[in-house]
């Protein structure tokens, strides 16, 4: 496998910091071919490019996946599927074109700061686009409403590894008061079981970082660090855990 590493710029998540990206390098099959295992240390996929963060100082950014079959929702997890409990997912493998006025309103309505703003149907086009993979999508209905949209991968088999990446979730802004967003990762969990795969993959975790702070709280739940997988089974565990793995971080170097 051959990799590149990207120059510094400006990092999208921690203030006055720098960020580099190791991405892989290769054709479309090598990218389908190799993206189960990639995925496993720690690599995420945006459109067609397969990159990890690569900060020599600094370990902020963390893949965190959930093993599905052992998750155990939490009280207010609980209270959150109870509230929601008249909604329906349904799984599609086609996207739909009631897809983008959704994802317009959601990104319009609610992170007009972020940097996915303003939402275009080429920028939406773009983002589901890949070459080499075919994203699921995970809907959710309130009766025969379209709601939201989970946008996820479906990672193969690797020694028993095989699940799903979330890669993107959109709803109805006025559904904010029903937690949806939290719902859409727990239904994504249901989903993942049902379907007989091991992890649901979230993405990078940032302790630091407030909007990238909420994928924390499903437990057990496993971070790549240190070239591993660790296992945190509490929120009382991920101090300690932190500390064992962060370097210091030294913005003269990122």
């Amino acid at each position: 496998m051959k990799f590149g590493i990207t120059q510094s710029f400006s990092c999208s998540y921690l203030p006055e910091q720098d960020e580099q990206l190791l991405v892989f390098v290769g054709d479309d099959d090598a990218c389908a071919f190799h993206y189960p295992q990639l995925i496993q240390a720690g690599f995420r996929r945006s459109g067609n490019q397969v990159y990890r963060p690569y900060c020599q100082a600094c370990s902020a950014c963390q893949s965190l996946r959930v093993p599905v079959n052992e998750f155990k929702p939490s009280r207010s997890q609980r209270r959150i599927l109870n509230k929601n409990k008249h909604l329906q997912v349904r799984v599609a493998y086609e996207p739909d074109a009631r897809y983008y006025p959704l994802y317009e309103r959601y990104i319009n309505e609610r992170h007009a700061d972020g940097s996915m703003y303003p939402p275009s149907q080429s920028q939406f086009d773009g983002f589901l686009a890949c070459a080499w993979s075919q994203p699921v999508f995970i809907e959710a209905y309130d009766n025969d409403k379209l709601i939201g949209v989970a946008v996820t991968d479906e990672v193969d088999s690797v020694l028993g590894h095989g699940g799903y990446s979330a890669m993107y979730t959109f709803f109805d802004p006025d559904y904010e008061k029903q937690s949806l967003g939290a719902w859409m990762i727990l239904s994504q969990i249901n989903v993942a079981a049902q379907h007989g795969k091991t992890y649901l993959y979230l993405g990078y975790q940032i302790d630091d970082c407030r909007k990238m702070n909420y994928k924390n709280k499903y437990f057990p739940h496993e971070r790549y660090a240190d070239h591993q997988w660790h296992r945190i089974n509490s929120a009382d565990e991920i101090d300690t855990f932190q500390q064992t793995i962060s370097p210091p971080v030294d913005t003269s170097v990122r």
